[in-house]
């Protein structure tokens, strides 16, 4: 008798073994993840598999990423066809190493960040919830994006990298691949508006099978965001901006068409490069800069500078400017973490809607009296 159950229970054993699986083919019905401003990214939602697509890793790729996400349990039953996707990844994400800063919000966000386990550069973060599982030892220090450490970083044995390119594909990554650990290129610095990049919270709501709970919070941020825009637009006066500050000879300031310009253009002011477009900053001869700002009312964003001490020790050319005459010049670079992380590197591409009220708040005061700004602050 205890013969024949064993005898059966092997046939059971050898026939799930041998179980065919379900085979997926190329082309599959889904129904597509809805973006309003971002096309960097694209989602397909077959049931029971997601397909995420990266087509704009960086700037100029040639190349676009695909990414199967499913279920263990999916991934377990089921064939896709080989040398299609870039990575396979569970939708049970526990552990995640993300690379850049921009990265930390979306976590947070979706309530997920009890996730991240590795950084590289952890003292550029300035979230106080992460900083502190940072000091917990719950998230590790992976050295620095140019050289992470593969060594600590394979020993996390992460179920997803968020990495990023600049131009190209990350050496370190390609490693992490080959060691069965999947890579994924975030591309939301590339996209060519501020509501573009924030949207890409859904880009994590896909990762954590919170599609709903992201779709929620971009909603309320696009809200929030037009209706500072609205309120911009009962402004009686414009004044006139100017931006940037010199690295070495050179003055570097954002192009009329980035999403840098677009936040002035939306907070209803007179940006005097508006007219000006192409691809990453405008590169300026201080004598032109100084032609046509140095009347200008307020003066945003004068580089890594904090005070004016700082601009008028790097050069007294400055001090010839209306805005610095004036003390009338604003920065983001003053309002840091406690280990010096800049907020506004962070927070700022998830909530365009707190830097567009800020810029509003500096420029049209009277329209948001009750507002205190999040990231700028006056030169000391």
């Amino acid at each position: 008798m205890k013969l024949s159950v064993l005898f059966l229970f092997l046939v059971a054993l050898v026939s799930c073994k041998n179980e065919p699986k379900e085979e997926i083919p190329f082309q599959t019905k889904n129904i597509t993840l809805a973006l309003k401003y971002a096309d960097g990214f694209s989602v397909e939602d077959n049931d029971n598999f997601k397909v995420l697509s990266i087509s704009k890793p960086w700037p100029k790729a040639s190349k676009s990423y695909k990414y199967l996400i499913a279920s263990s349990e999916v991934l377990s039953k089921m064939t896709f066809p080989k040398d299609y996707y870039d990575g396979i990844i569970t939708n049970d994400i526990r552990k995640i190493v993300v690379t850049s800063t921009t990265h930390i919000p979306g976590l947070e966000l979706l309530g997920v960040e009890q996730s991240l386990v590795g950084f590289p550069g952890t003292d550029y973060i300035s979230s106080k919830k992460t900083r502190k599982r940072i000091t917990d030892g719950e998230v590790r220090e992976l050295g620095k994006n140019e050289g992470i450490n593969t060594e600590v970083l394979l020993e996390l044995n992460p179920d997803v990298v968020i990495g990023f390119g600049v131009d190209g594909v990350n050496k370190t990554f390609e490693t992490l691949k080959k060691a069965g650990i999947p890579v994924i290129y975030n591309g939301d610095w590339v996209e060519s508006s501020a509501l573009a990049k924030a949207e890409w919270i859904k880009f994590f709501g896909v990762l954590f099978n919170k599609e709903k709970e992201a779709d929620s919070i971009f909603n309320q941020i696009e809200a929030d965001y037009l209706a500072a825009k609205a309120i911009a637009k009962q402004a009686k006066s414009r004044p006139t901006i100017l931006s940037g500050a010199m690295h070495k000879d050179v003055w570097y300031l954002p192009n009329g068409s980035s999403p840098e310009a677009q936040f002035l253009k939306d907070a209803n002011v007179n940006y005097l490069w508006s007219d000006t477009t192409g691809n990453g900053s405008l590169a300026l001869s201080f004598e032109t800069v100084f032609d046509k700002g140095k009347n200008a009312d307020l003066w945003l964003n004068p580089s890594y500078y904090t005070s004016f001490k700082q601009l008028e020790e790097a050069s007294e050319l400055y001090t010839n400017f209306k805005a610095f005459k004036n003390q009338a010049i604003y920065t983001f670079s003053d309002t840091t973490g406690e280990t010096g992380g800049v907020l506004y590197y962070e927070l700022g591409t998830a909530r365009p809607d707190l830097v567009l009220k800020d810029i509003i708040k500096i420029c049209h005061p009277q329209l948001l009296q009750d507002y205190t700004p999040y990231f700028f602050k006056r030169l000391n």
